[in-house]
């Protein structure tokens, strides 16, 4: 961290950090995280970020002041604010609570019970204050659409004088070029479908991936980075579960019955489940992609971009579970 932004965390935030060690979490490219100590030996995560809303920090405080556990509660500015601007980016602080990722494999039944209350009680908090002006759901994934048939385009034109990594990707996104079509084809007519069929909305994270969980040393579990909440059907929260687990448990073996007896009762709506599922995909898959062809990211970026690829066309990827949930619903071949 340098020393002007060190000096702004002082100004706005009131606090004097004396260590600042950059944390390589996450896959945001506008964002930069930092594990930060004080004088008084407290310990900030310090995100400096360019991506998501500011809704994010509004949930994360709305739902820690109304006594959701698991939820580390921003920190203000001197001046009642969640966030100050930095270099155009912005700066917002919150406790470190554990540097253990779920996403490394340490879930275990305790931890999804706990997961599974933490995201029930996100999702039946009243819509009201701030709250109810979140971003909506509308089922429209017109910025995505755009972004996938970009790709295509970009990729199908590479030809021998590229670089490695970008003929790699370009390999690999032609061998499934059919399926992401139709894949994209699906989505916009369950979009069209639901649409037409409005459901209950409720505060969801938009992004509770084992990536964005953190253990305690007693069974603690944080759920972090809401930079991607917003008001939708609970279906955008329990796709991570019901619809892609296996894909986005990573390391930690999925515990759906544990995960049940902390939420309560739900049946998601299976069509809702293939529609979010779908869209993540092809986010998932259009945005990699990019990645690894760019070639102003170093090559370690590129690699992990192309395993990330690799691994989200892997039998049990993502990909693979988005056409599988469409095939359940009878939607894939018709």
């Amino acid at each position: 961290m340098d020393d002007r932004l060190a000096a702004r965390v002082a100004e706005q935030f009131g606090l004097t950090l004396i260590t600042a060690v950059p944390v390589g979490f996450g896959a945001d490219p506008t964002a930069t995280l930092w594990r930060a100590t004080t004088r008084d030996g407290h310990e900030y995560a310090v995100k400096l970020s360019g991506g998501g809303t500011p809704a994010g920090l509004v949930v994360a405080a709305g739902l820690a002041r109304r006594g959701v556990s698991g939820i580390p509660a921003p920190l203000v500015t001197r001046d009642g604010r969640l966030s100050a601007g930095h270099d155009g980016r912005r700066l917002r602080v919150v406790p470190w609570v554990s540097d253990e990722r779920a996403a490394d494999g340490g879930m275990r039944p305790g931890h999804w019970r706990r997961f599974g209350a933490l995201l029930a009680a996100a999702h039946a908090v009243p819509l009201a204050d701030e709250l109810a002006g979140l971003p909506r759901e509308d089922h429209t994934h017109a910025a995505i659409a755009a972004a996938v048939r970009e790709t295509d385009r970009r990729l199908h034109a590479v030809d021998g004088s590229a670089d490695r990594w970008t003929r790699e990707v370009a390999a690999h996104w032609r061998a499934v070029a059919a399926d992401a079509a139709r894949l994209l084809d699906r989505v916009d007519r369950l979009g069209a479908e639901l649409r037409a069929c409005p459901a209950e909305l409720v505060v969801c994270h938009g992004d509770p991936h084992l990536g964005n969980v953190l253990l305690g040393p007693g069974g603690e579990v944080w759920l972090v980075d809401w930079d991607d909440a917003l008001l939708a059907p609970r279906e955008r929260d329990l796709m991570f579960v019901f619809g892609g687990g296996p894909a986005f448990a990573f390391d930690s073996r999925l515990d759906e019955a544990a995960f049940r007896a902390g939420y309560g009762p739900v049946e998601p709506d299976r069509v809702r489940l293939a529609y979010h599922l779908g869209v993540r995909a092809l986010d998932d898959l259009w945005s990699w992609s990019a990645e690894v062809a760019d070639a102003g990211r170093s090559e370690a970026d590129r690699v992990r971009a192309l395993r990330i690829v690799e691994g989200l066309l892997s039998p049990a990827g993502l990909v693979g579970l988005a056409r599988g949930a469409l095939r359940d619903l009878g939607r894939w071949d018709s």
